[in-house]
């Protein structure tokens, strides 16, 4: 059995936690005719691509490049026919396949994503497709039990994979291939960018949606800005507003638990970092209608997004996904095109500026990778399971693969505010 160089080897199903992951341990009820359907459509699908899949004994597909290796064939065709990419990410966590390059495998799908499914097939998605379940809709209780999901696993955990300033978000690089060694520069390079583009300065009222661990309000309250910084986390919250007593930024700098829709007062700067992908489509115009509400005439405001192309955005807008189910519940990335038409429909919000560096963000979910690999047995003394670290590496690897396909991006937009027409408010 071949092992991966970013995981664990293999688990049988028998050593999965069933209370734990249900999903995982056990197979999913699929008709013989849907399992012979998907194990048609997906080998034909593998087979054009370029890459060497090895189906458990039963031969190889493909054209040639990454291998990815198919222990159980049958299990692994079940699931996809099953709950189609949940059940391909599900399949990875019960070490039904595996990959010696697991980033360079994702990639050629990922580069592939729109044909991997025939086009007929395509065009009965919503028959097929699982939706998303209510429970994960982002309402103002909603949003709080979803960041939770995430967020508030352990700070421990984060910060054995994180660099020192505990930053969760793009870097931004100065060349490639990127080094452990430069990573937290990087990310102080990235924050600080964001304040300047904000104009975040001595005197400088400064909102900030979505705190992370603090790392934005340090460096704006270095500036001499006074922040007042929003989280749904409250293990975030705790250990931010301790790096904010140990700088000595009491005076500047307040964390408070807070949704965005219940913020008030005008600011001179708006900033929100990686935040708008765990809005949920249905609050775009609520969160940029905000940014655009807290911001002073004359204001700025900095936000970093993650993207993905517009028409893949409306292709999977209803499709549960295996990173809504185990990573982010509730998440949702927004294209360039919408961002551009709720800014321009529903704020007076314009964009004066928007860089996108994708392959920093490839470079960043790298280094993170390795480093999560390295210290496996420090996150299992943690109390995190090996199915866990298996979903956890499928997680970081398949965002890498994003980035570096090209079907993600991730941009730093600066709005400036247009000028209250007669009759409104400013």
């Amino acid at each position: 059995m071949r092992l991966t160089s970013t995981a664990e080897r293999p688990l049988p199903r028998a050593d999965v936690d069933p209370e734990r992951w249900p999903d995982v341990a056990a197979l999913p009820g699929a008709s013989g005719v849907r399992t012979a359907v998907a194990r048609r459509v997906v080998d034909s699908a593998l087979d054009r691509l370029p890459l060497r899949v090895r189906l458990g004994g039963r031969g190889t597909l493909g054209l040639g490049g990454p291998e990815l290796v198919v222990h159980d064939p049958d299990a692994f065709h079940r699931r996809i026919g099953a709950q189609g990419l949940i059940g391909f990410g599900e399949s990875y966590q019960a070490g039904e396949w595996d990959a010696d390059d697991l980033v360079g495998v994702l990639t050629v799908l990922a580069a592939h994503a729109a044909t991997l499914v025939p086009a007929p097939l395509q065009r009965l998605r919503d028959l097929w497709a699982q939706r998303r379940p209510p429970a994960q809709r982002n309402t103002v209780a909603g949003a709080r039990a979803n960041i939770s999901r995430h967020y508030d696993l352990s700070n421990d955990l984060f910060a054995l994979f994180l660099d020192d300033t505990l930053t969760y978000s793009a870097a931004l690089f100065q060349g490639f291939p990127a080094s452990w060694s430069g990573l937290a520069e990087a990310q102080r390079r990235k924050v600080d960018r964001l304040l300047d583009l904000a104009a975040v300065g001595p005197g400088t009222r400064v909102l900030e949606i979505g705190t992370g661990w603090g790392e934005l309000a340090l460096r704006a309250a270095a500036r001499g800005a006074h922040v007042t910084s929003l989280t749904l986390s409250a293990a975030q919250r705790d250990l931010a507003l301790a790096r904010v007593r140990e700088a000595g930024h009491e005076d500047r700098v307040d964390i408070r638990l807070c949704d965005y829709r219940e913020s008030e007062g005008t600011y001179d700067a708006v900033l929100s970092v990686e935040m708008v992908e765990a809005v949920g489509e249905e609050y775009w115009i609520g969160y940029f209608r905000t940014l655009d509400d807290r911001l002073a005439r004359g204001g700025r405001a900095a936000v970093q997004a993650i993207t993905m192309p517009h028409d893949r955005m409306l292709a999977s807008r209803h499709t549960y996904t295996w990173i809504q189910k185990y990573v982010f519940p509730g998440g949702q990335l927004p294209s360039v095109d919408v961002i551009e038409r709720v800014t321009g429909e529903h704020t007076r919000l314009r964009t004066a500026r928007r860089d996108g560096f994708a392959p920093h963000y490839a470079e960043t979910l790298r280094l993170w990778r390795e480093r999560f690999t390295e210290r496996a047995d420090e996150v299992a003394a943690l109390g995190f399971d090996a199915t866990f670290r298996r979903m956890w590496t499928l997680y970081l690897a398949y965002s890498e693969a994003g980035f570096r396909s090209g079907y993600l991006d991730v941009q730093q937009y600066l709005f400036t505010k247009e000028p209250a027409g007669p009759g409104t408010a400013s």
